[in-house]
């Protein structure tokens, strides 16, 4: 599939990209590559693969959601800009 110098420089516009007029002639041949590679893949042979989801069968790998006790409250305060009665103190976020 060829691409023009207009469809470039449109593509290019909406990407918000700024192609210098000396190098259209490189990012066209860039593109021409893309585009060539995609046929590549899209007729590469698949009869004789199966249907893949994923790679492995984790479906969940998110951990238990558990309450652990941290005994040291001193040394987790000593991260606080601000504390005060032994908690941390954040600014006010409702009016």
């Amino acid at each position: 599939m060829k691409v023009s110098k207009e469809e470039l420089l449109h593509i290019a516009k909406l990407s918000d990209l700024n192609i210098r007029d000396d190098e259209v002639e490189e990012y066209l041949k860039n593109l021409d590559d893309i585009l060539s590679y995609t046929d590549v893949i899209q007729n590469a042979p698949i009869d004789e693969l199966s249907e893949t989801i994923g790679a492995n069968d984790n479906y969940n790998v998110f951990r238990k959601d558990e309450i652990k006790m941290f005994d040291d409250r001193d040394a987790l305060l000593e991260n606080a800009p601000e504390k005060e009665r032994d908690m941390f103190k954040i600014p006010k976020v409702i009016q």
